[in-house]
């Protein structure tokens, strides 16, 4: 089974959910989470910020990239 960690989204689409559970082995300094036809790209702030007393990493918006057909 595959650990999920909280991190939290800043900027990007709006409707995008600001708190995300992610694969822990996929927590690094970039993240790509699928949104319709694309990839949504947060790069980590080196940054934490309190989520339920806990600290959770924080990424910021950089990019967005369509699906290959």
């Amino acid at each position: 089974m595959r650990r999920l960690v909280v991190v939290l989204l800043r900027g990007g689409p709006d409707d995008l959910p600001r708190v995300q559970e992610v694969p822990a082995d996929e927590v690094d300094g970039r993240l790509s989470i699928l949104r319709g036809n694309g990839y949504e790209h947060f790069e980590f702030t080196e940054e934490y910020d309190d989520f339920d007393g806990e600290p959770a990493p924080v990424y910021r918006w950089s990019y967005r990239t369509a699906i290959a057909e």
